[in-house]
């Protein structure tokens, strides 16, 4: 989401920007010590700002990590998710897949750590790609998707005995010598990033897809602080199931660009041609320190994501997901973790029918004492279009029993499962079974998913019972635990455009990487100084700053791509590829001669 605290943007360069100035002097210590005393002197500067979004501050280079904002930030950690929400026939299925995609769109807060990238500039953009193995689903509509890409590798001393809740590829469950690409989430040595979906720059340029040629200088890559998105499995990370080698690639492009900066505001666009799927949205935030948390939400322009079917079976279909409210808490501690509040609406308008599904994610409020049991639940019901009493129902006892269709519940940095509420409704645990199933989430997201067998055990803790006929109502719907942020792919510096984020950020990164912070915050000053003159220069001739790639209004949330805009897309969808994709190489072989 874009309330996420680790896109917070601080107008650093905005001499209109409301309030006073705030600095906060670089500490001379680059480690994590020094970062995080330079991190609680901005907290108490920032406590009684009602917005820090919209703050004019001035951050030491060295709190930064090496990548920009508008790279950093997009919604396709896991796009085999995406990918494959339109597969189904079924309306309710297709829901279904909408959901597991929301609860993985943000993995990189599971898999790394918060962190703060650069500040957007004012037409900054940034585009890349995916050529993906989607998941795939079974003919049961009870069984979850088969993961085929990037997922943990399970120890060799337990894989035996995983649980079948964890779906994966049957090939990604055999000898990974035999089956799989592999490479270890440790290693610094590999010509294949292990970093949740950064690929990082050599000296002549910033490497593309996981098959590119080594680099040059991967130790820059070692180097980075620890506040970056490293994954956090000591184990091995399996990039694709072999036995799908030979499957065309789903291309997905993804384009966005900064339209506004002051209140700083992005707009996005994501096509997936192939699968008839789009998704678009507007990227604003609003930020507010409390205490010894930051929270964050999503700012007025900010109306979510939103999804939409172009073809196939659920064509003209429009998926409304709302952003929830997170915060930033262990900050004194220098453990920062991301907490979620509040709920995430799904609605579906248009398609066929009247009947339309709408899902209620309703994420548990933690307590300010113990530990964090990141516990979420929520209810899948039927509404029509103009029922006003449904905006009100945003929590799952909002809804009648009567429109329920299902339920789900879990933890929502780990394992969620979900039943049909058709089912035999089991009595309302007692609060001693709760709490007993919050400690049994809990468990199993700290147990990880190395081993097997303790997870299995944990599933059938969540049910508050042992396999019987009763628990088999309950279905798995995602399990987070072994899934990794799928890398993007990134056009060479050399064929990048000045404005483009990686070429933009060039100098601030390579110097960051290199740990000169000194020249990187020079480096850093020379482009808000820029920015300041060219804004000046557009004030005095009266001109008025037009986006390149977005049309202006996006009042209603849903941005319109311009002819330039488009133009971009395509020229990512018809670039060149490793693999052969799906649809494009399909459409070149119908225009060869016989």
């Amino acid at each position: 989401m874009s309330s996420s605290p680790g896109a917070v943007e601080l107008n650093e360069y905005d001499p209109d920007a409301p309030g006073p100035a705030i600095s906060v002097p670089d500490s001379g210590d680059t480690g994590e010590g020094g970062k995080l005393k330079m991190i609680v002197q901005l907290l108490k500067k920032c406590l009684g700002v009602k917005d820090i979004a919209a703050m004019r501050l001035s951050l030491p280079a060295s709190l930064l990590e090496p990548i920009p904002n508008l790279e950093y930030w997009h919604y396709l950690d896991r796009p085999d998710l995406f990918a494959a929400i339109n597969d189904s026939d079924d309306a309710f299925e297709r829901m279904l897949a909408v959901i597991r995609f929301t609860f993985t769109k943000d993995l990189k807060f599971i898999r790394g750590k918060v962190c703060k990238p650069y500040n957007s500039v004012l037409g900054e953009h940034f585009r890349c790609t995916w050529d993906v193995i989607p998941v795939k689903y079974s003919s049961d509509p009870m069984a979850p998707p088969i993961h085929r890409t990037y997922v943990a590798s399970p120890s060799s001393d337990s894989s035996s005995s995983v649980s079948p809740n964890r779906p994966v590829a049957p090939g990604l469950m055999q000898s990974t010598s035999e089956t799989a690409s592999v490479k270890s989430a440790k290693s610094t040595k590999s010509t294949k990033s292990a970093r949740s979906g950064f690929s990082f720059m050599s000296s002549v340029g910033w490497s593309t897809p996981a098959t590119s040629p080594p680099l040059s200088e991967t130790n820059l890559e070692a180097q980075m602080s620890d506040l970056s998105l490293s994954h956090e499995s000591s184990g091995e990370i399996i990039e694709e199931d072999e036995a799908a080698a030979s499957e065309p690639r789903v291309r997905i492009v993804y384009l966005t660009e900064q339209i506004s900066h002051h209140p700083p505001i992005s707009a996005y666009h994501t096509a997936c041609p192939s699968r008839q799927i789009e998704l678009t949205g507007i990227d604003q935030i609003s930020a507010k320190v409390s205490g010894a948390t930051v929270r964050v939400g999503p700012g007025s322009f900010n109306k979510g994501l939103f999804i939409r079917i172009t073809g196939g079976a659920g064509e003209g279909e429009m998926y409304h997901v709302t952003h929830p409210v997170a915060q930033v808490a262990g900050i004194l501690r220098g453990n920062f973790y991301v907490t979620i509040g509040d709920s995430t609406i799904i609605t579906c308008t248009g398609g066929k029918g009247k009947e339309r599904l709408r899902a209620i994610l309703e994420y548990k409020e933690e307590s300010w004492l113990g530990k964090a049991h990141f516990a979420v639940e929520g209810v899948i019901h039927t509404y029509t279009e103009g029922e006003s009493e449904v905006e009100e129902w945003t929590k799952v006892k909002h809804v009648p029993q009567s429109r329920v269709l299902a339920v789900f519940e879990g933890s929502w940095r780990g394992f969620i499962r979900w039943r049909r509420a058709s089912s035999t409704t089991p009595s309302a645990p007692s609060p001693a079974a709760s709490q007993s199933y919050l400690s049994a989430a809990t468990s199993l997201l700290s147990s990880g998913y190395s081993s097997a067998s303790s997870a299995s055990t944990s599933r059938s803790d969540l049910s508050g019972t042992t396999a019987s006929p009763s628990s088999s109502e309950w279905a798995t719907l995602i399990d987070l635990t072994p899934l990794h942020v799928v890398p993007k792919s990134v056009r060479p510096l050399e064929k990048q455009l000045p404005d483009e984020s990686r070429k933009l950020w060039e100098d601030v990164t390579t110097r960051l990487l290199k740990k000169e912070y000194s020249e990187a915050t020079r480096h850093k000053h020379a482009i808000e100084q820029k920015q300041r003159d060219d804004a000046a220069e557009r004030k005095r001739k009266g001109v008025e700053f037009i986006p390149k790639y977005f049309e202006k209004d996006i009042e209603s949330g849903v941005p319109a791509l311009t002819a330039e805009g488009r133009k971009q897309i395509e020229q990512e969808l018809q670039g060149p590829s490793t693999y052969p994709l799906e649809g494009k190489d399909a459409a070149a072989a119908k225009q060869e001669p016989s």
